[in-house]
């Protein structure tokens, strides 16, 4: 069982103490405050860890804090650590970077993955899908002045200097050939996309050929 105490019951053991208050769990009985010391660039803010399915199919990205709660209720178990460090008076658990639930849970497949700069980037991995630099903007393929649509197999991502010198024209007009025919993706790439910078661990799980339907 799992037990969180009070924002105000919280609040006076915060005041003066320089760490990142977690969570509070009970363990055998005996409430237990899991804390986390700041790095001096609130490193406890923020982390994130990637949960698998029973199957080790990725399903969602939490805080690693939400992840612990998982592990530590017996719901799922520790794949992958960080070199971090949740520390209780009489405990010390490894912050989750990678958690694989005790029991398959169905998740739909049916969602589609939004369109939006972070997703797209995700998808083409932040490379300009005509020359392979960093990519810094969208371009659409086909120019929405020639009708092209605002869809996935329409939009790549692009550095500054080839969507300036496409403009609104074709890819073939200018010299260019994509990387890679635009395809709608796979949920994973959202994963990728809220995850922000994508642990190294995580990949194997994220693979690129997984990206693309």
């Amino acid at each position: 069982m799992t037990t969180y105490l009070s924002h105000l019951q919280l609040g006076w053991l915060g005041k003066n103490i320089k760490y990142a208050i977690s969570a509070c769990i009970v363990i055998g009985g005996c409430v237990t405050i899991l804390i986390m010391g700041y790095d001096g660039m609130g490193a406890s803010n923020g982390r994130r860890a990637l949960v698998l399915n029973a199957t080790y199919e990725p399903i969602a990205v939490v805080s690693s804090r939400r992840a612990l709660l998982l592990v530590i209720a017996t719901k799922a178990e520790l794949i992958h650590p960080t070199s971090r460090f949740y520390r209780s008076e009489s405990f010390t658990f490894p912050e989750p970077s990678i958690v694989r639930l005790s029991h398959y849970v169905r998740v739909p497949h049916d969602r589609g993955v939004a369109l939006n700069r972070r997703t797209l980037f995700a998808r083409d991995h932040g490379r300009c899908q005509y020359c392979g630099k960093p990519a810094e903007s969208i371009d659409h393929v086909v120019p929405r002045s020639k009708g092209g649509r605002h869809s996935w197999d329409n939009v790549v991502a692009a550095c500054k200097y080839c969507n300036m010198r496409k403009t609104d024209r074709l890819p073939h007009e200018v010299g260019f050939v994509l990387a890679k025919t635009p395809t709608v993706p796979k949920r994973k790439v959202w994963l990728i996309a809220v995850s922000g910078n994508t642990p190294e661990e995580w990949m194997q799980y994220l693979d690129e050929e997984s990206l693309s339907a």
